[in-house]
């Protein structure tokens, strides 16, 4: 034999009050009344301060605000550049490799191989585009900052060495340890490339202790 019991609508659910509840809509309202997350006051000096959204950059006024160089190098010879590669194997500036034109006022610099170097001049610093070891153009610096701690730590590919090179490694630091035979470090480098909107493309580099930015056009104006 089955047993029925018959119970009145929801009211032998209700945690808050021993009241029954008369409709689907005052038990819906109590749950969200259960669940509704709390709310908190803060007194004077104790609300969370907001964080501070950097200003976006005005590319094309720092654009207009750049000027055209005028200086230029004897010969198109860089003198600072011995001084950069006496101590390494090979050139420690960055590589960029152009498949299109970008333009900076009346100079155009075509497709091709640029080794990029900063260099300061009267106070002033300017990114030199150099081709078979020759400037072949000078385009100023619009911003000089601090390259971040540990920037070349994630950015730069760690090199991977079989056991006979971990030890030959080990030996060459060993023996640099002496005056003698001391190795210096080779500058770090790194480039970054952005597009930026209304034809603008920003080229960055991060030489040493230092990150150089530039921006340049897509088209001719």
């Amino acid at each position: 034999m089955a047993l029925c019991f018959t119970l009145p609508v929801f009211s032998a659910y209700n945690p808050l009050s021993d009241e029954p509840i008369e409709s689907v809509e005052q038990f819906h309202q109590e749950q969200m009344d259960e669940t509704s997350p709390p709310e908190f006051e803060y007194t004077a000096g104790e609300a969370p301060t907001p964080l501070e959204v950097k200003p976006a950059k005005d590319y094309a006024g720092i654009y207009n605000s750049l000027e055209v160089p005028k200086h230029s190098y004897l010969h198109n010879i860089d003198p600072d550049q011995y001084y950069d590669m006496k101590d390494a194997s090979w050139a420690p500036y960055p590589l960029l490799r152009l498949n299109s034109y970008i333009y900076f006022k009346d100079k155009a610099i075509e497709p091709g191989y640029y080794l990029l170097t900063p260099r300061e001049h009267k106070g002033k610093w300017y990114l030199l585009f150099k081709q078979n070891g020759k400037v072949v153009h000078i385009i100023p610096v619009y911003e000089r900052d601090i390259t971040p701690e540990f920037f070349y730590d994630k950015h730069l590919p760690q090199p991977k060495l079989t056991r006979a090179q971990k030890i030959h490694m080990g030996v060459l630091d060993f023996l640099g340890k002496f005056n003698s035979t001391k190795r210096k470090e080779p500058i770090k480098s790194y480039m970054e490339i952005n597009d930026l909107e209304n034809h603008f493309v920003s080229i960055i580099i991060y030489y040493g202790s230092h990150k150089y930015s530039t921006i340049f056009r897509t088209i001719k104006l």
